[in-house]
């Protein structure tokens, strides 16, 4: 669970800002909030709103670049690909800062960096709790010795695991994160005792999940229909559930010269597949103008599938199979999001999604999160949104707590604020304040009378 994130020096952000997921005063909707561990509980549920251009997508890519960061890391001979704020002059030699404060595992930590386009400047880890904090690793470039590795050494007790860790800090290079380093240098592997660092990788890597507008989540999970009558009936529940006209979903057997894919990327494709390296890789799945076609190996041979919809046919018991392409664009949305919900609902997982609403009526996008929150009352997950949508902004839907605003000042920097701030009654209606500018996240648009190029 993301308990707060804050970003400074990147993209729209000049100085430190925070978005925070922690519970504000209201005792409204108890059951947004987890249970706490070690004595702090998160909201489940966060929406960010803004003008065009305010830096909602912006925090959204700056929580991205940090787990690419540590997931990914940087070649040696790369340096590090990102734009601070460039409106501040005196920002220019500053270096940035990222921090992210997470709950995984039973435990909380943060976990943050400070960094430029040639190096890591800073980087660290704590165990945090309500009345202390407990470093597990510190990292300044500055320093004769860069690594403060003690906490971990004092647990191990083989002298060749303390080495090992010694020689892995030692040779992070200078533009790499060092828990980029422990997870692709099978530290795991020789070294006992690093829980902390493990659970803080995991989170990145199996709980962190940022989707972008065109972005598809999981698309496997079509494959996984043919086989798993179970998770096929709950897809196709949903697809009722959301009133989408769909009746059911299957693969189809087409040619390869069918497949509106490029000859020479079909070809290459199908030679990974049948080549004796990618044995423990059996399938593939390409996407072409919202149409999905699976490519997997049966027999030393390749299958071709692709994914379709059914509609029952008026006066019959027959289906007619539609291609994805053919239904719409918010049809196809809702599939995509299906997989999505089921993760979400499973558990121990963060989604932040920018752009959710997009090809979405109003109220398909209100029940999505209303459904989520009414079915995750003992789910441990997040669902964190940048959206234009005001009719979620009410408070029979969210508290105060999950409403956040991003604006941007005369500068040109972006800022953050939540509905917490201002004193508003819980009955009192938000939407009309917002969309009057009340909470100052929305367009400022000018004197029409002052457009001299267009004439009357």
């Amino acid at each position: 669970m993301l308990i707060r994130f804050s970003v400074e020096n990147f993209l729209s952000f000049n100085e430190r800002q925070r978005f925070s997921m922690l519970p504000g005063k209201s005792l409204l909707k108890p059951e947004h909030k987890t249970e706490k561990i070690n004595g702090v509980s998160v909201m489940k549920t966060s929406v960010l709103f803004g003008a065009n251009a305010s830096g909602k997508s912006n925090l959204i890519k700056a929580i991205d670049f940090g787990k690419k960061l540590v997931l990914r890391g940087v070649r040696p001979d790369k340096s590090i690909d990102y734009q601070k704020f460039r409106l501040d002059k005196k920002n220019f030699a500053n270096d940035s800062r990222i921090e992210y404060e997470i709950q995984h595992r039973g435990k909380n930590y943060a976990y943050g960096f400070t960094f430029n386009n040639e190096a890591i400047i800073e980087e660290w880890l704590y165990e945090i709790g309500r009345t202390k904090e407990i470093k597990i690793f510190e990292r300044n470039s500055d320093r004769k010795e860069s690594f403060d590795l003690q906490y971990i050494l004092k647990k191990l007790k083989k002298e060749e695991e303390k080495q090992f860790l010694r020689f892995i800090a030692k040779g992070t290079p200078g533009n790499q994160l060092f828990l980029t380093e422990v997870r692709t240098r099978k530290v795991k592997e020789n070294v006992s005792k690093i829980d902390d660092l493990l659970n803080v990788i995991d989170w990145f890597q199996n709980s962190l999940k940022v989707i972008f507008p065109d972005d598809k989540y999981k698309e496997g999970l079509k494959f996984e229909l043919k086989q798993d009558e179970e998770l096929l009936a709950l897809f196709q529940e949903f697809l009722s559930y959301f009133d989408t006209g769909v009746d059911g979903v299957c693969l189809e057997k087409v040619k390869a010269e069918t497949i509106e894919i490029p000859r020479s990327i079909l070809e290459k494709i199908r030679e990974d597949l049948l080549s004796k390296n990618s044995e423990n890789v059996r399938a593939s799945i390409l996407s072409s103008r919202n149409t999905t076609y699976f490519l997997s190996v049966k027999e030393n041979d390749i299958i071709y599938e692709k994914f379709m919809t059914k509609h029952k046919v008026k006066n019959s018991n027959s289906f007619e199979k539609f291609d994805t392409s053919d239904e719409s664009d918010g049809t196809n949305r809702i599939m995509d999001f299906i997989p999505l919900l089921m993760d979400l609902l499973n558990g121990d997982n963060v989604f932040i999604i920018d752009e959710m609403e997009r090809s979405l009526h109003p109220n398909l996008i209100y029940d999505l999160l209303d459904l989520f929150l009414s079915k995750a009352k003992n789910v441990n997950s997040q669902l964190i949104l940048a959206s234009h949508e005001s009719s979620l902004l009410t408070q029979k839907l969210l508290r105060k707590d999950e409403v956040w605003f991003v604006v941007k000042n005369n500068e040109g920097a972006s800022y953050l604020h939540s509905l917490e701030e201002y004193k508003v009654r819980f009955d009192k209606e938000i939407r009309k304040n917002y969309l009057l500018g009340r909470f100052k996240a929305i367009p400022r648009i000018g004197d029409r009378n002052k457009l001299n190029a267009i004439n009357n």
